[in-house]
């Protein structure tokens, strides 16, 4: 056995859910059409989705991932009316205090600049750090959109652990696991839990969002990890998510052909006991 799977093995305080599979994480390699159709079909899609109101919004980076990543969603966000910040912190290597406190400050730049709550969005880790914002500064932030974010579940169920000591230089032994009990606490703020079951960084039932109210989970069927914030049906449901006048906020609701696309409880059976 080896020695991420004895340590994931023991920490029996987290229900016991097994990274994704080598083909799953094989899969990833689609994320690179997944961006170019995310620019094939930019303008349809820009031309279908509910347009901006000013509002600002943050967009955090993956692990291991700069804002170079998260270009595309922020100029689509630009073009239909938002007002979009990166996070400004070079490449995302691991879920830090410094960088926390870094991103409080930044949230707080701009809410002042705006004087109106914001938005913050983050892909994979950068959801984790999403949550926790809005957790701490729940007074200036509007909503959270999360995509592939591991804040559930079991906090070993990835394939990129490896990758994750390597870039924060941190041996997986020495993180504080009791932090992820807190980690799994809702926002108090309206928020959305975006995951693909074939996820294959992050297994997807780490994603799945267990508070009620102003909290959903919408599946984006078929997406990968790596491209869940460029495909042209996530661009959509953003859009779709940010356009909900302040203090209004309801679930999503798919209908017609965008059922085939969006699942909003395709995490029920599976979760069930």
């Amino acid at each position: 056995m080896s020695r991420l799977k004895r340590l994931r093995k023991s920490l029996t305080q987290f229900p016991d859910i097994d990274p994704p599979s080598s083909w799953l994480l094989a899969s990833e390699s689609r994320a690179v059409w997944e961006f170019w159709a995310g620019l094939a079909m930019y303008f349809p899609v820009k031309h279908l989705s509910a347009r901006g109101d000013g509002q600002p919004v943050l967009v955090l980076p993956g692990l291991g991932a700069s804002d170079v990543s998260t270009a595309l969603l922020r100029k689509f966000l630009d073009d239909l009316g938002y007002v979009s910040y990166a996070w400004e912190l070079g490449r995302n290597r691991g879920f830090q205090d410094e960088t926390h406190a870094a991103l409080q400050g930044r949230l707080n730049i701009i809410h002042h600049k705006h004087q109106q709550k914001v938005s913050v969005i983050g892909q994979s880790l950068g959801g984790v750090y999403a949550r926790e914002l809005a957790k701490a500064q729940p007074q200036q932030v509007r909503q959270v959109i999360t995509l592939g974010s591991p804040f559930g579940g079991h906090p070993l169920a990835s394939t990129g652990i490896r990758f994750y000591e390597w870039l924060s230089g941190n041996s997986i032994e020495d993180l504080d696991f009791d932090r992820h009990h807190s980690i799994r606490a809702t926002p108090p703020v309206p928020t959305t839990s975006v995951y693909s079951k074939l996820d294959g960084i992050v297994a997807w039932k780490c994603s799945i969002e267990n508070g009620t109210g102003q909290a959903e989970n919408i599946h984006l069927r078929g997406a990968t990890h790596c491209g869940m914030a460029c495909s042209p049906a996530a661009l959509y449901l953003i859009a779709d998510r940010l356009a909900q006048p302040a203090g209004h906020w309801q679930a999503f609701a798919p209908s017609g052909a965008t059922r085939a696309l969006y699942g909003i409880e395709d995490h029920h059976a599976a979760l069930a006991p």
